[in-house]
C-alpha cells in the first residue's frame, strides 16, 4: 500500500473519531453466547450476607448479586435474566476458566498472579477490603500477636491463607492453620473451639458475626488488618468486548452516584439539560453503540439496582444488618476510593 493511501486511510479514521463517529462494537463470543442463551450466568459466593445470600424465599441478595443483575440489565434491559452458580474458594476460578460461568461476581481479591497466570481479567473493584481475625470475647485476645501458637481456621486456595503465612513469618509468631473449604464449616469449627480464630476479609467477618453466630456479642473482630483486599468481578481472558461490558457496568453504578442519579429520580434526571447526564442515560447516543448494547443500557442498570451508594447502603451499610461504614468504599469526593472513569 502506498504511503499516500495509508495516510489518507488513517486521516479518515482519525477524522471520523474526532467528529464523534463511534465505530460499532464487534460482537464477542461471550455476548453472542449470553444473548443466544437468554441470560447471564454469574459465579457467586455460596452464602455471605451483604455480598451474596438467598433470602427465605430463595431470592439472592447482596452487593455482588446487584452487580450481576446490573450486567443483565445492561445486556437485556432486564435484571431478571440471570442465573446464579454458587462457588467455593476452590471452585470459583475454574468455573470462569471453563466457561461454566460468564463472570465471577464473587468477593474475590484481584492479584497479579490471578490475572497473569490464571487466564482471567479483572474488571474493576466493587469493594475495598482487608484481612482480619475474629475470636471469642472470652479469649481475652486484643491483637493478632496474642494469637501466637493459636489454631486459625482459613479457607484453602485464597489470598487469606497466603497472607496469614506471610504475616506469621514477618512477625515471628506461629499461627497454626486449620484449612476448611466451606465458610459455614469454618464457622462451626470456630464456634466449637476447634479453632481459636477465623481469618478472612473483614467485611465477611462482620457479616458472619451478625448472621451466623448464635450470640454475636460473644465474638470480636480484632482491630488490625494484615492485607489489602480489592474485591471485584472477573472474566475470562480473550474477549475484550465482554470485559468492557462488565467493567463499564460497574463504572456506571459509580458514575450514577457521582452524578446524583438514583432509582427515584432517574426519569426526572433524563429530562435534564446536563450533557453528561444525557450521555449517561442514553438521551444522547454513543455509549451504547460503543459497547454493542442498547443506548438505554446505563438507564436500565440504575432502574434495576440503583447507583453504587444505594446498593452499598441496602446490602452492607447502616440500613442493613451488617451496618458497615462506607470508609474506603465511599466516593473519592468524600475521602473514599470509588472513582468513575469518564463515560463518553
Amino acid at each position: 500500500m502506498g504511503k499516500i493511501v495509508r495516510v489518507a486511510l488513517w486521516a479518515g479514521l482519525a477524522g471520523g473519531l474526532m467528529l464523534g463517529g463511534a465505530l460499532p462494537a464487534r460482537a464477542g463470543v461471550t455476548l453472542d453466547a449470553v444473548k443466544q442463551r437468554g441470560h447471564v450466568i454469574c459465579g457467586v459466593n455460596t452464602g455471605v450476607a451483604g455480598f451474596s445470600l438467598p433470602d427465605s424465599k430463595g431470592d439472592w441478595k447482596g452487593l455482588d448479586i446487584d452487580l450481576c443483575k446490573a450486567i443483565a440489565a445492561a445486556v437485556f434491559l432486564d435484571p431478571s435474566k440471570v442465573q446464579y452458580v454458587p462457588t467455593t474458594a476452590v471452585q470459583r476460578f475454574p468455573a470462569v476458566q471453563s466457561g461454566e460461568v460468564d463472570v465471577l461476581t464473587r468477593n474475590a481479591t484481584q492479584t497479579l498472579t490471578r490475572e497473569a497466570s490464571l487466564g482471567l481479567h479483572m474488571a474493576g473493584v466493587n469493594f475495598y477490603d482487608g484481612q482480619g481475625f475474629m475470636v471469642s470475647k472470652k479469649s481475652g485476645v486484643k491483637n493478632i500477636k496474642q494469637l501466637n501458637g493459636a489454631t486459625v481456621c482459613v479457607q484453602p486456595g485464597t489470598t487469606t491463607e497466603l497472607n496469614m503465612a506471610d504475616y506469621a513469618r514477618s512477625n515471628h509468631i506461629e499461627l497454626k492453620p486449620v484449612v476448611i473449604e466451606r465458610v459455614d464449616e469454618n464457622i462451626s469449627a470456630l464456634s466449637s473451639g476447634r479453632c481459636d480464630a477465623f481469618t478472612t476479609d473483614s467485611s465477611q467477618l462482620a457479616s458472619l458475626r451478625v448472621t451466623a453466630m448464635p450470640q454475636p456479642d460473644d465474638w470480636v473482630i480484632l482491630p488490625e488488618l494484615i492485607s489489602k483486599e480489592p474485591l471485584g468481578p472477573m472474566v475470562r481472558n480473550g474477549d475484550d468486548q465482554w470485559l468492557d461490558i462488565v467493567k463499564w457496568t460497574l463504572t456506571a453504578m459509580i458514575q450514577a452516584e457521582e452524578l446524583g442519579i438514583t432509582q427515584a429520580n432517574l426519569d426526572e434526571k433524563a429530562k435534564s439539560g446536563n450533557p453528561e447526564v444525557q450521555r449517561f442515560l442514553g438521551v444522547t447516543a454513543g455509549n451504547g453503540q460503543a459497547l454493542g448494547l442498547d443506548e438505554k443500557w446505563a438507564y436500565a442498570i440504575i432502574k434495576a439496582v440503583g447507583n453504587y451508594g444505594e446498593s452499598f447502603e441496602r446490602n452492607m451499610g447502616k440500613g442493613s444488618p451488617i451496618k458497615l461504614d462506607r470508609g474506603l468504599n465511599d466516593l473519592w469526593t468524600r475521602g473514599g476510593l470509588m472513582y468513575a472513569l469518564p463515560l463518553r
